[in-house]
């Protein structure tokens, strides 16, 4: 009677290849475990394969994200953007200041040294608005030289009228385009949640352009509060 012994690794082969460091060579051509070493290294390629894809999709999704709630040049929040802060900031009951700001005689620097002026103007006053604010304050551009600003827990008047003075100060500051002085100010209208039992999007906003137009009816230059009388400016 004859007996046939297997001496063969079996399943165990990936873990006899680790331990005594065997290769291809120690193997016969017909063996079967020659096959499942190629079987477990295609997996394993296949599988570093899918998670760099993986990798690249999550990068390219974040920056398809961020470019949809960015503002093309000046690298601000955009109107899309804004509006989901605010949303989250009311449905959280969280307090904050909001503020309407427009630019005084840009018109003029895009009539008199040309759009590219006015462009190089924006992207100099968002890099204002990042300096004089706190990374938590949201910095939107919602228009041609419109901005929203929320200053996230700020509901102190005096602070907010010391933050809006300097803001029209450093905006006053001459900008310099190709050996041209663009002189430009900001007129601010600003509101704040605690004036309200229950704020709104709408109603806030609507509530900071009173406060903007009235500040331009004052001369322009200067940060009105918004208030019972300011709806009647």
């Amino acid at each position: 009677m004859g007996m046939l012994v297997n001496l063969s690794f079996g399943i165990s082969v990936i873990d006899a290849v680790r331990t005594y460091d065997l290769t291809s060579g120690d193997f016969s051509p017909t063996d079967l475990a020659i096959e499942m070493l190629y079987l477990v290294e295609a997996k394993g390629l296949a599988m570093a394969e899918v998670f760099a894809l993986n990798e690249r999709l999550q990068t390219e999704k974040e920056a398809a994200e961020e470019q949809a709630a960015t503002d093309g040049l000046t690298g601000l929040n955009n109107r899309r953007s804004l509006e989901l802060h605010l949303s989250y900031f009311i449905e959280n009951r969280v307090p904050f200041a909001l503020a309407n700001m427009d630019l005084d005689y840009f018109k003029k620097v895009n009539d008199s040294f040309g759009h590219a002026a006015g462009d190089h103007v924006l992207i100099r006053v968002a890099d204002i608005l990042r300096e004089e604010t706190r990374a938590d304050d949201i910095l939107a551009r919602v228009g041609g030289d419109e901005f929203i600003l929320l200053f996230k827990g700020l509901v102190n008047r005096d602070r907010l009228n010391e933050l809006a003075a300097r803001l029209i100060r450093r905006i006053q500051e001459p900008i310099v385009f190709e050996g041209n002085s663009c002189n430009i100010s900001c007129s601010l209208g600003s509101t704040l949640t605690d004036l309200y039992r229950a704020p709104t999007i709408r109603e806030m906003l609507r509530d900071a352009d009173a406060a903007l137009y009235a500040s331009k009816a004052k001369g322009r230059a200067c940060h009105t509060l918004f208030s019972a009388e300011t709806s009647r400016v």
